[in-house]
């Protein structure tokens, strides 16, 4: 299967190196080519280092995919799209775990600003490009069958000037859509699902670590 590629994909990547707080840039080419690969569990490419400026290749085992499909079982009869967004959130949080022990970036910390010196750190261009793939892989194997996974978006200037990107699915009953942000939490944490239009207004968990660090500023 391979995906289209939006205008509104490509406006986004002309920004991606101005959103890089980090030395290394990010090549837009690779950018494209991982956001519209095909993944498989045998062999697919996630983002780090911020917007991208690493790539690392990942295998998923049929037993490290087990735990992910295991989070699905109790799938309503009764077709509950509330139920599979809390699905689709807790599973980016278990592949986050999985990814993160095979790649180094187990130890990515919430947020981008302040967090560089880290190791295994993520910006949220990777953390929207990664929770793509990962819904592709949920999508695949059918276990997403509720929701449709559309391009990454972005609202502007949310924190210190800075735009910030997000996954996105919508719902196939309602088009109702939804920003899929697995960026306010620490690496394993559930992904956040909350309304386009709540996320896009600036939307921001109350305990999200972000902000009890910026408190922490005096």
């Amino acid at each position: 299967m391979s995906y289209p590629t939006s205008r509104l994909f490509y406006k986004l990547l002309l920004g991606v190196s101005l959103l890089i707080p980090f030395s290394t840039q990010a090549s837009i080419a690779d950018i494209t080519r991982i956001y519209k690969q095909t993944p498989k569990l045998e062999a697919f490419e996630i983002c780090t280092g911020g917007g991208c400026a690493e790539i690392k290749q990942v295998a998923v085992t049929g037993d490290e995919w087990k735990v992910i499909a295991d989070i699905f079982e109790d799938a309503s009869p009764t077709k509950d799209a509330v139920l599979e967004r809390k699905h689709i959130a807790e599973a980016i949080g278990a592949l986050e775990k999985i990814v993160g022990a095979k790649t180094g970036t187990s130890t990515d910390r919430a947020g981008t600003f302040d967090n560089s010196r880290y190791p295994g750190q993520l910006d949220c261009n990777d953390e929207a490009i990664n929770s793509t793939t990962y819904m592709r892989l949920m999508y695949q194997h059918g276990l997403i069958k509720l929701h449709v996974i559309e391009d990454m978006r972005t609202r502007s200037y949310f924190l210190f000037g800075w735009p910030h990107s997000t996954a996105v699915i919508h719902e196939l009953t309602t088009g109702e859509r939804y920003a899929v942000d697995s960026w306010f939490y620490d690496n394993g944490y559930p992904a956040t699902i909350v309304p386009f239009a709540t996320w896009k207004s600036g939307y921001f968990p109350a305990d999200s670590p972000i902000l009890k660090s910026r408190s922490d500023v005096k």
